[in-house]
């Protein structure tokens, strides 16, 4: 389960400023962490698991900003290449990523795991994510995504 030194390695690594911003677990969860913290949906975003129905199972993490809702049914289903998918449970979520739910952060994923951004966030001067735990969350520049090489922009990911 990665903890917060792991995702400052991790980030060190990449080599883009960060900022870490403790919060509350209580509320991890983005609506909340927005609400009590200040931040705005529009600059927050959530990193989900998604999870193929039929067959060897696929997954991927998909970035999508906090006010927006991800096209699982017909961008991300053609990006994975399978007829059925559906967001993972928290039990697989922590299973494969060592993470809770309101803390998935997509510097600690397996290499392995595709990672897909929806392409509004690269425009952004900042965005708030997971931090690897529920009493953390990372204040990044999306541009650290293009030094990521698992990551993949799209547009239309989420709507």
């Amino acid at each position: 389960m990665p903890d917060e030194t792991d995702v400052v390695r991790a980030l060190d690594a990449i080599g883009v400023p960060y900022e870490i911003v403790e919060c509350d677990p209580e509320f991890a969860d983005t609506a909340a962490f927005c609400e009590k913290y200040g931040y705005p949906p529009e600059q927050s975003g959530n990193t989900i698991l998604v999870v193929s129905k039929r067959g060897e199972k696929k997954y991927s993490a998909c970035i999508a900003l906090a006010h927006t809702r991800l096209d699982v049914n017909h961008k991300v289903k053609a990006l994975m290449d399978v007829k059925r998918l559906s967001f993972a449970s928290a039990e697989e979520t922590a299973e494969l990523t060592g993470m809770m739910i309101g803390g998935v952060t997509p510097f600690c994923l397996p290499d392995d795991l595709p990672v897909y951004v929806d392409s509004r966030i690269m425009s952004l001067d900042y965005i708030i994510l997971g931090g690897g735990s529920r009493s953390a969350k990372v204040k990044i520049d999306p541009q650290v995504f293009t030094r990521m090489p698992s990551v993949q922009v799209v547009e239309g990911l989420a709507n």
